[in-house]
C-alpha cells in the first residue's frame, strides 16, 4: 500500500510543477504575447524578477518562451539552478537572511531598468515573503528574524503573519507593484489556504486590505505584541498614528496577476490518479487549517469511522485533504514540522486498521526539516509502543521528527522546486483489521 501512497505524492507534486505551469500559461503569436486568457503587445525589452522556492523552474520556462534582457531569481538554498541570463540568489527560509535582503536590493535595482514600453515578469511562489525581504527604515535584520520567528511559534496562521510581514516591509503587501513602470504580468503558485493573492508572498504586487492596526492586533492576539523588537512596535504604531506609508489601497493598471497553480489544482491530480489505480477518490478540502496534532485526530476519526463502518464511504477509498496546518510552541521545542506532527498524531485513531496516511509539504520541506512530512499506517503506532515511545509526550515537546525517525515513517522527496501548501491522503483499502 505504501507504493500507492507514494505515486499519489509523485502526482501531486506533479501537477504543481512550475516550469509546466509557466508554460501552459504563457506563449507568443508574432509580436503578441498570450498570458491565459489576455493579450498583451510586445514593444520593448522583458525582464525577469522571481523569488519563492519555484523561482528557478517558472524563470527558466520564460526564458524558453521569450528573449530575456536581464533577470533575478531568488530561491531557498539548494534550490537554485543555472539560468541563461537570469542571475540566481540563494536565500534563507523560513527565516529571511542577509541574502533575502540582497536578492531584494537586487530586485529593486532590475526594476529600475524597465521603462514603460518594457515588460518586467514578476514570478511568485511558496517562500516568496522570507526569500524577498527588505525592511523598513529603522529595523535591522535580526529584529526581522526575530519577530518572524514569534509569529511562526505563535500558532498564528499564515494569513495572520504575512499581515504583520507586510506592515515591516518595503517590498510587501503591493508595495513592489509601485517601483513597476512598465507593464508587470505577474504569474503566481499559491501556498496559502483559498488562493488569496494578497496573502501569498505576502502579496507584493497586490492591494492589500489589512491595515497597521490590523497587524498590532495580531500580535496582541498571540501574545507576543511586548516580545517584538522595539523597532517593530515604533513603525507599527507610526503607521497607525499616519506617519508611515501603508500598504497598496487601490489596483494599478499596469500590473496584471495570474493564478497558474495551486493546491486544489494539486488535489485534484491526486483523485484522477487515485482513479486511475482503481480507487474511489474524494478530495475533502483545500482548506484546512488549525493545531496539527488536532488535524490528525480529527482525519484519524474520519479514516477510522470509514473503515469501521463504511460510512460515508465504503473501502476501498482514498481521501485527500490540502491546506495548510500549524504548531504552537511554547518553549525550546524539539525536532518536526506540521505534517509530521500530523501523521504522529494520526497514529492515535488509525491503529490496527488497513490504512495508510502520508501527510507532507509539496516543497520537500516540512518546518525545519529534510523530511517533507510523515508516512504511517494501521501498526506504527504499535511499532513506536515497543520503541518505547509515549506519544503524547513526544506531541507535547514537538519532536514528532526523532519518533517517526525510529519507526521508518519518516518521508523524504528531496526539494520539488514547487510548493502549493500541505497534503495529506488517506487510504482505506477495507473494512477494520491490522494491515
Amino acid at each position: 500500500m505504501e507504493d500507492i501512497a507514494l505515486r499519489l505524492v509523485k502526482a501531486a507534486i506533479r501537477a504543481a510543477d512550475p516550469y509546466k505551469a509557466v508554460i501552459n500559461s504563457v506563449r507568443v503569436e508574432g509580436n503578441k504575447l498570450l498570458v491565459k486568457d489576455k493579450e498583451f503587445e510586445i514593444k520593448g525589452k522583458v525582464y525577469v524578477l522571481a523569488f519563492g522556492k519555484a523561482a528557478c523552474d517558472m524563470a527558466r520556462a520564460i526564458e524558453e518562451i521569450l528573449d530575456v534582457e536581464d533577470g533575478v531569481a531568488v530561491t531557498k538554498y539548494g534550490y537554485g539552478k543555472e539560468l541563461k541570463k537570469i542571475r540566481v540568489i540563494e536565500a534563507g527560509h523560513p527565516i529571511p537572511d542577509e541574502n533575502s535582503i540582497r536578492g531584494a536590493i537586487e530586485g529593486l535595482k532590475l526594476l529600475e531598468k524597465v521603462k514603460e514600453e518594457d515588460i518586467v515578469f514578476v514570478l511568485i511562489s511558496g517562500g516568496g515573503s522570507a526569500l524577498f525581504e527588505l525592511p523598513e527604515d529603522g529595523i535591522s535584520l535580526e529584529d526581522l528574524k526575530l519577530t518572524n520567528e514569534l509569529l511562526l511559534k505563535s500558532g498564528a496562521k499564515i494569513h495572520e503573519i504575512n499581515t504583520v510581514r507586510k506592515h515591516i516591509s518595503k517590498v510587501k503587501g503591493g508595495k513592489l507593484a509601485k517601483k513597476i513602470k512598465g507593464t508587470g504580468i505577474v504569474l503566481i503558485i499559491s501556498d496559502v489556504v483559498g488562493d488569496n493573492l494578497e496573502a501569498i508572498a505576502s502579496g507584493p504586487t497586490v492591494k492589500d486590505p489589512t491595515t497597521f492596526q490590523d497587524a498590532k492586533r495580531i500580535l496582541e492576539l498571540y501574545g507576543i505584541w511586548d516580545r517584538v523588537p522595539e523597532s517593530v512596535r515604533s513603525h507599527i504604531e507610526k503607521g497607525i498614528r499616519g506617519e508611515a506609508e501603508e500598504t497598496l489601497k487601490e489596483e494599478l493598471p499596469n500590473i496584471h496577476n495570474f493564478l497558474i497553480a495551486s493546491n486544489s489544482i494539486s488535489c485534484q491530480a491526486v483523485v484522477e490518479e487515485a482513479t486511475k489505480l482503481g480507487f474511489k477518490a474524494y478530495v475533502m478540502t483545500t482548506t484546512l487549517e488549525g493545531e496539527a496534532k488536532d488535524a490528525g485526530l480529527f482525519i484519524g476519526s474520519i479514516v477510522q469511522e470509514i473503515a469501521k463502518t463504511g460510512n460515508p464511504f465504503e473501502p476501498p477509498v482514498v481521501l485527500v485533504f490540502g491546506g495548510e496546518t500549524t504548531v504552537t510552541i511554547e518553549g525550546e521545542g524539539g525536532k518536526g514540522g506540521p505534517n509530521q506532527e500530523l501523521a504522529l498524531s494520526a497514529t492515535r485513531k488509525i491503529k490496527g486498521l488497513n490504512a495508510i496516511l502520508v501527510a507532507f509539504d509539496t516543497d520537500g520541506t516540512d518546518g525545519p526539516t529534510d523530511a517533507a512530512g510523515g508516512i504511517v499506517d494501521g501498526e506504527t503506532y504499535e511499532k513506536l509502543r515497543r520503541k518505547g515511545i509515549d506519544i503524547e509526550k513526544v506531541l507535547k515537546e514537538h519532536n514528532s521528527y526523532e519518533a517517526l525517525k525510529k519507526v521508518g515513517s519518516l518521508l523524504f522527496t528531496g526539494p520539488t522546486g514547487t510548493n502549493v501548501n500541505s497534503m495529506i491522503i488517506a487510504i482505506i483499502t477495507s473494512k477494520q483489521g491490522r494491515t
